[in-house]
């Protein structure tokens, strides 16, 4: 008889005894001076407790833009050198732009989970390349495969708040209730992460956990309920300038800014406050109430999480770490928008119609986004917004707190940090190694330093002395006390294309020179003053670009276009569709910017026809075939504008083949190979609807409407067997391939 094997199978590894919870919050597009804590008079008493109760650093660095920086922060490397030097949206064939974490820099969620810890994830994703975020996959690049164990929320750049398209784990969910009962995405994540919580800390006690919680919020859509916005009506009347000069009043007096810096003068693409009329004020200062109502309440239910962490007892345990992930957004262009995707679109916005959109500014019938005034007053004192690379883009609060570790209450940190640098300070946290090897995989070396030596010792030397920074074409590098700056405006903005003033050509670009130990603000350059130390900052730009794969340079979608990756199965010409599956993805549709023949195999009852037979997207960017009193009716919502043909005779019963041929800017409506109606649309139809991407659904539709004429879910009263789209002859990326880049170029 065989004897029995002395060896043992290796259990799991335990982590710490002494290792912290950890939670991540991240918010979006959150300016350097919009905390209570950094400045602002916006009520943020939460985070602002934290403040208090823990450290502010006041010369942290991210990368300008979305994507980009959360690759650095849960890599630890910089966001070239894992692939992630643009969006994701974007995936192009360069090793430093591909959107594709690699397998050899293991992202932080998955060094904990090998060390014994739980991890999590609820809210904002956007690490998915393109064409990867369907419900086919594939999922090595969804939370679950980069190393979580949970995950809620969405994949994409931004959502809407009162009606998101969301993710558990590895598949598509509806949210738990809809617009009509008061739903808000920033109160459902908050409700699933302490549910999360709950459910890990019963079940495994001792277990420590890593939560990363990224909010849809502070990113366009500013969506709150009135309520919220109240407090602050009347309160910015004064305008742009002069609240950035109270603003930074605060900052100098509470030491955030140190005394003696200069406050940069407006730029001339900033309209003066007192040249604007009453009406452009008005709609400006509402702008920025929505948005303060919009920060409070996020602010609100970061406080209840905290109330819930001390209710458990853990909250002295855990290490929270709050940031944004890039400077205030300016994506509103001049004037702002109450729908985002007009911007992206191109389209265009007029003060007109931001008046008559002022009463529902930030509720379910606007996607809006500030004017870019209001985004440079929230980078106060620092120049410029994300996207750029100066500092109002890059530089952004970090906010730790660690009870049990971090004594120093309410004291600031002026060392020159940046994202990467996260992973790392966790990682010692944690009592946790960074790996040599993950799966056999060698791993880069991690580019950050841990700043535990600076929660006891405000003089600790900073992690590093240079730091570069690159975000399409838009350049800089920090090294000692030296920044220098180029002055590149990338294309693609249509405001930004028009009024910024600056470069347009690499070849001309030039570079600024600012004194950090003296200027906080990049508000004097001394270019001419030192030409060699300017030179000397350009080589160490040029060796850290060759070191991190940031060449060759990219700021147009041109080029972007001409290298852009596509699905390896490409694009179907013909696709059918059945009921009883979840919403396709926009993504996997064919290609419809050059027309296309929709047609539904379906059988009409009795009673007349009533119902929605498919549906994408909602009357913010989507289309729709329904029937209402028996008449078929096709609408297409492009950023808003709303273009409807509807059939004057009413559908007979009996099966039937009814839909709809989009040829050009015309629209036919068909049943049976019959015309039965014609219309047009107002302009080319969009190469994408929605920012936070749209899904195609069968037989009803949820969340908001594309046409006010019928309400969600107005399931199909009779039986559907298919939808078929049609797109032969073979589509192109259409008239104009730049628009759909455009729209990516927004997505974050």
């Amino acid at each position: 008889m065989q004897e029995p094997s002395s060896s043992r199978v290796p259990g799991r590894p335990r982590a710490s005894r002494m290792a912290p919870d950890v939670v991540v919050i991240v918010l979006d597009d959150l300016g350097f001076a919009q905390f209570g804590a950094y400045g602002s008079d916006i009520a943020t008493p939460n985070v602002d407790r934290l403040a208090a109760g823990g450290l502010r650093y006041t010369r942290f660095h991210v990368t300008a833009m979305c994507s980009p920086t959360r690759a650095s922060l849960l890599t630890g490397r910089n966001h070239h050198a894992v692939g992630m030097g643009f969006l994701v949206d974007l995936p192009v064939d360069r090793p430093g732009y591909c959107g594709r974490i690699p397998r050899s820099a293991a992202p932080l969620p998955r060094v904990l989970r090998d060390a014994g810890h739980s991890a999590m994830a609820v809210g904002k994703w956007h690490l998915t390349p393109r064409w990867e975020r369907s419900a086919s996959g594939p999922f090595d690049t969804w939370p679950l495969g980069l190393g979580f164990e949970r995950y809620y929320g969405f994949l994409q750049g931004d959502a809407n708040h009162w009606a998101p398209w969301l993710i558990s784990d590895n598949h598509y969910v509806e949210p738990p209730a809809g617009p009509e009962d008061g739903y808000h995405l920033t109160e459902d994540l908050v409700d699933t992460a302490q549910r999360m919580i709950l459910d890990q800390k019963q079940a495994t006690p001792g277990k420590p956990y890593f939560l990363y919680l990224p909010f849809g919020a502070m990113h366009s859509p500013h969506h709150v309920a009135p309520e919220w916005c109240e407090p602050y009506r009347g309160r910015f009347d004064h305008g742009w300038e002069r609240w950035r000069e109270q603003v930074f009043a605060r900052q100098v007096a509470s030491g955030i800014v140190p005394e003696g810096t200069v406050l940069p003068e407006r730029p001339p693409w900033i309209p003066s406050w007192d040249e604007l009329g009453a009406e452009e004020r008005r709609v400006f200062a509402r702008m920025h109430e929505v948005y303060a109502g919009f920060l409070t309440h996020t602010d609100a239910h970061i406080g209840r999480l905290l109330d819930f962490l001390h209710r458990i007892g853990r909250l002295d345990d855990t290490l929270i770490v709050v940031m944004s992930d890039n400077g205030a957004s300016a994506e509103g262009g001049q004037i702002g928008t109450p729908n985002e995707h007009r911007f992206s679109a191109r389209m265009g916005d007029t003060h007109d119609r931001n008046l008559a959109a002022l009463d529902e500014w930030g509720g379910p019938g606007t996607y809006p986004h500030y004017a870019w005034g209001w985004a440079w007053a929230g980078n106060t004192p620092l120049k410029l917004w994300k996207r750029y690379t100066w500092l109002g883009g890059t530089r952004v609060p970090l906010i730790m707190h660690w009870p049990r570790r971090i004594t120093a209450h309410g004291q600031i940190r002026g060392q020159i940090v940046h994202a990467v640098d996260l992973m790392p300070t966790i990682l010692e946290a944690c009592g946790v190694p960074a790996p040599e090897s993950v799966d056999g995989t060698p791993q880069q070396p991690v580019d950050g330093r841990s700043l535990i030596p600076t929660f006891d010792d405000p003089d600790a030397p900073a992690p590093r002395r240079t730091q570069y920074f690159e975000m399409l074409g838009s350049r800089s590098i920090i090294h000692g006390r030296w920044k220098a700056t180029t002055d590149h405006v990338s294309r693609g903005v249509l405001d930004e294309e028009h009024l910024i003033r600056g470069s347009r050509d690499f070849a001309t670009d030039h570079w600024s020179l600012f004194d950090l130990g003296t200027d906080f603000a990049e508000a004097v350059d001394l270019a001419d003053e030192h030409p060699d130390i300017v030179a000397d900052l350009q080589k160490r730009w040029d060796a850290e670009a060759k070191r991190n794969n940031v060449l060759p340079l990219q700021d147009s979608l041109q080029n972007r276009l001409a290298h852009m990756i596509f699905p390896p199965y490409g694009f179907p010409q013909r696709a059918v569709y059945r009921p009883g599956a979840s919403p396709v993805h926009d993504e996997s549709l064919p290609l419809l910017t050059s027309g296309f023949t929709l047609l539904a195999d379906a059988e009409i009852p009795d009673g007349g026809a009533e119902g929605v037979l498919c549906a994408l997207g909602d009357h913010i960017g989507g289309f729709v075939l329904h029937a209402a009193g028996g008449h078929l009716t096709f609408a297409c919502s492009r950023a808003g504008d709303l273009d409807r043909v509807t059939a004057l005779g009413t559908l007979p019963p009996g099966r039937h083949r009814i839909g709809v041929c989009v040829h050009g800017t015309t629209i036919t409506l068909l049943q049976d190979g019959q015309e039965i109606a014609a219309g047009r649309l107002g302009g080319p139809w969009p190469s994408a609807f929605q920012h936070g991407g749209a899904g195609l659904r069968i037989g009803h539709d949820r969340g908001l409407p594309v046409d006010d004429a019928y309400r969600p879910p107005a399931h199909w009263n009779g039986v559907i067997r298919q939808v078929e789209i049609d797109t032969s002859p073979p589509p192109s990326l259409g008239p104009n391939p730049q628009e759909g880049l455009r729209t990516a170029l927004h997505s974050d």
